[in-house]
């Protein structure tokens, strides 16, 4: 197209130049770009066009550095500024944060007597929002004589952005009117504030509203499934994109193929990794992370091969996901290798969680020796999750030593973490240190540290359930209750008997066992037990991770009902079938 352009003589027609202008420099090639725009008649210095042009491209490239010394470049060759260029430039302060330039602007909008421009404004708005200045954004906003869906869309945005959603929402319910940019800049706030059910709540709304929903809406209801483990819902988000033609592009592809590995379903997953064409080394790492956490070790590894045959580079996280693989594997020799080749061959600095990777699957192994010293070689602080890795494999192995020293690491960093304390509990328990189990217990008692709440997520029918231990406020609380007693009563028939080593209170065997028996997970059994068919999976989400007698119940259970648990717990994922679990009784 160039050389047509040249050969017909219209390098120097302005419209013409300003589309080449604008194609070099989206590409990222701004000397080419800038070549074109110099050439232009120098009467000024070019026109506005060909100097928005410049700017636009660079934008696109996301070069927002070079946008603002263009616009600089711009003002000193003498060329007068439209709102268009405002504009750009405004936008490019915004997205690149360079507040000092946008603030300049502003004065020199003002000084122009461009104002009241309704896109100037908005835009004016917007580039304080993105950089975080939301008083100076607020104070346009509220001075503005006009506003439409972009000033409020903008306000909102840079309310999200701060986490300041309550105060997003009161903005948004005072709306005149409300487009699919708006619903979704509210949907995602509550996304990235961790508020899934709420954004799903909002989803609803937007539905009876009659508002479509894009790509960018669906990829943010996708995310609060995969956090909430709300299978139904992401199976309907992904009905309802087919249904109105949002494509599985790559963006998509990578949220869906996220969602039902956090779902625990990988086959669903791997459908969805299929069916993406234009895969990037998002698609690649988020489908090896799916395989490594829900217990595919090899196949993971496999996908990470296939992914160096395509000639995509492995990242950071990538490693995460094939160390997490190696250790759900057993491949220890093979993780080594991983982790070492990092430095060596990929030029990627490991961080704590690829040492958090390789303490745990050097624990997982029984080599607890070579953890500790993998420790003392770590170039940052171990953090409580390291000492809290070690510590859960002492108390696998029954290494009291190490266990003991690791425990005391942990509290140093988190005086207040229950969980080193439930642990160690565990270690002195398996080694029949019951004195100990006692003295601890008093510890917790006296420092008044309690275990964080339980709560378990389910979802059944589209809508989801919240358990809490022991609370009785669901509306089928009695019918629960009571199908957990049958369940438990069941199971002690086939030889269960409760594991009372992670109740810290000091009452009777008996109100200890009442104590285990009102863990939310086990009421979420009971719940799926009673709603649900016996053909249907049953998938919850712990917050916490689960506890010795919780996992041995539901093992029983799902030999006893003959039904398929998955849960997700703080830890990682638990494949529950005929009696026996994924994680292979180690987490």
């Amino acid at each position: 197209v160039h050389a047509h352009v040249v050969k017909f003589g219209l390098e120097l027609n302005a419209h013409v130049a300003s589309s080449l202008v604008l194609m070099y420099a989206a590409r990222g090639d701004g000397v080419t770009a800038r070549a074109l725009l110099d050439v232009q008649p120098a009467s000024g210095g070019g026109t506005p066009v060909v100097w928005n042009a410049l700017m636009s491209g660079h934008k696109r490239s996301r070069q927002f550095r070079l946008s603002c010394c263009s616009f600089l470049d711009m003002m000193r060759a003498g060329v007068v500024a439209t709102p268009v260029t405002y504009i750009t430039v405004l936008s490019a302060c915004g997205k690149g944060n360079d507040v000092l330039l946008g603030m300049q602007l502003h004065k020199r909008i003002i000084e122009s007597g461009v104002l009241p421009d309704l896109k100037v404004e908005n835009a004016l708005v917007d580039m304080y929002a993105e950089c975080g200045q939301m008083e100076a954004a607020w104070d346009l906003f509220e001075g503005m004589q006009v506003r439409n869906i972009v000033s409020w869309t903008s306000v909102i945005s840079g309310f999200v952005r701060l986490g300041q959603v309550d105060r997003a929402r009161v903005l948004f319910d005072r709306m005149p009117e409300r487009d699919t940019v708006s619903w979704t800049a509210m949907i995602d706030g509550y996304v990235q504030a961790g508020q899934f059910r709420e954004a799903l709540e909002m989803f609803r709304e937007m539905q009876l509203s009659k508002v479509r929903a894009d790509e960018f809406t669906m990829v943010s209801i996708v995310t609060a499934c995969a956090q909430l483990g709300a299978l139904e819902t992401g199976e309907w988000a992904r009905i309802y994109m087919n249904r109105h033609g949002i494509k599985m592009d790559t963006f998509v592809g990578n949220a869906l193929i996220d969602m039902y590995s956090k779902c625990g379903s990988i086959e669903r997953a791997l459908d969805v990794f299929n069916e993406v064409h234009s895969r990037d080394k998002f698609t690649w790492t988020a489908v090896i992370l799916g395989l490594a956490v829900n217990g595919h070790g090899e196949e993971a590894i496999d996908m990470f091969d296939r992914m160096l045959r395509a000639f995509e580079a492995p990242d950071e996280v990538t490693f995460i996901g094939v160390l997490t693989a190696c250790t759900h594997a057993g491949l220890v020799d093979k993780g080594r290798d991983f982790f070492l080749s990092m430095t060596g061959t990929y030029r990627i600095a490991p961080n704590v969680m690829h040492y958090g990777c390789m303490i745990d699957l050097l624990g997982r192994a029984g080599k607890l020796r070579e953890a500790l010293e993998t420790i003392g070689k770590m170039p940052m602080k171990p953090s409580s999750a390291i000492w809290g890795t070690l510590l859960a494999a002492c108390r696998v192995h029954g290494n009291s030593e190490i266990g003991e020293l690791a425990a005391e690491r942990l509290l140093e960093l988190d005086p207040e973490n229950s969980m080193a304390y439930v642990l160690l509990s565990n270690l002195y328990a398996k080694s029949n240190r019951w004195g100990d189990v006692r003295w601890l217990r008093q510890v917790m008692m006296e420092k008044g540290i309690k275990k964080e709440p339980g709560c378990s997520l389910i979802e059944m029918n589209g809508t989801i359930h919240e358990f809490v231990a022991g609370d009785r406020s669901h509306p089928m609380s009695e019918e629960i209750y009571s199908k957990l007693d049958k369940v438990l009563t069941d199971l002690k028939n086939d030889g269960y008997v409760p594991d009372v080593t992670e109740v810290f209170v000091q009452v009777t065997e008996e109100e200890k066992q009442k104590v285990l028996y009102w863990h939310s997970e086990k009421l979420a059994v009971a719940f799926a037990l009673l709603v649900s068919e016996s053909s249907v999976t049953i998938r919850i989400v712990k917050n916490l991770r689960m506890c010795l007698d919780c996992h041995n119940a539901i093992k029983l259970i799902t030999k006893l009902y003959v039904r398929e648990i998955v849960v997700r717990d703080r830890t990682r994922f638990h494949h529950f079938r005929h009696g026996l679990c994924s994680c292979k009784d180690y987490w």
